[in-house]
C-alpha cells in the first residue's frame, strides 16, 4: 500500500533532485534570446524551476516561466537537451531545454519583462553566448543549437558536456 507510514518514510528518505526548464528562442538571424536576472550574476534563458510538487511537468514549467518572464505564452517545440548538473551547494539539477522557435519582429516587440526578476533582454550570436552564459548553461545552449542545425536527436548532457 502506498499510504502507509513506512512508504512515506521511504519516499522522504530518497535522494532529492531539482528540475529546471527553459526555452531556446532565436531570431531570423539565429541569435539567441537571453534575459538578465537581477538576483544573480550572468545571463540566462527564459525559464526556471519546475513546480513538480504541484504536478507541473518540465514542458509545462518552461511554458509557464516563459509567459511569466517575457510575456510570450506559446506552445514549445521539441526537447533539445537534457543536462544533469552537479552543484557544490545544492542537490543536482536536471535541466530541460525546449525549442522555443524563431521569433518575428512582432514577437520581439511584444516581449514584456517580469520586472521583479529581470533587468533586460538581448539577442546574442552563437559566438558570444559563452561570454554571457556561465558554465554548463553556455555549453547546454551550444549543444541545443547543434541539435537544431544537425536535425539530430535530443542531446544528453552532464554539466553541459555530451555523454553517450
Amino acid at each position: 500500500m502506498t499510504d502507509t507510514p513506512d512508504f512515506a518514510a521511504y519516499i522522504a528518505g530518497l535522494p532529492r533532485v531539482l528540475a529546471g526548464a527553459a526555452a531556446l528562442f532565436r531570431d531570423a538571424e539565429g541569435r539567441v534570446l537571453l534575459v538578465e536576472p537581477n538576483y544573480r550574476e550572468g545571463w540566462a534563458l527564459p525559464g526556471g524551476t519546475v513546480e513538480s510538487d504541484d504536478g507541473e511537468t518540465p514542458r509545462q514549467g518552461a511554458r509557464r516561466e516563459t509567459a511569466e518572464e517575457i510575456g510570450l505564452d506559446r506552445p514549445l517545440g521539441r526537447l533539445l537537451a537534457v543536462d544533469w548538473v552537479h552543484g557544490p551547494d545544492r542537490p543536482p539539477l536536471v535541466a530541460y531545454l525546449y525549442d522555443g522557435g524563431v521569433l518575428t519582429e512582432d514577437d520581439l516587440k511584444a516581449i514584456r519583462l517580469q520586472e521583479e526578476e529581470l533587468l533586460s533582454w538581448r539577442l546574442v550570436p552563437r559566438e558570444e553566448l559563452t561570454a554571457h552564459l556561465l558554465g554548463a548553461l553556455g555549453r547546454r545552449v551550444l549543444a541545443a543549437l547543434d541539435v537544431l542545425a544537425e536535425g539530430s536527436g535530443t542531446a544528453e548532457l552532464e554539466n553541459g558536456h555530451r555523454v553517450g
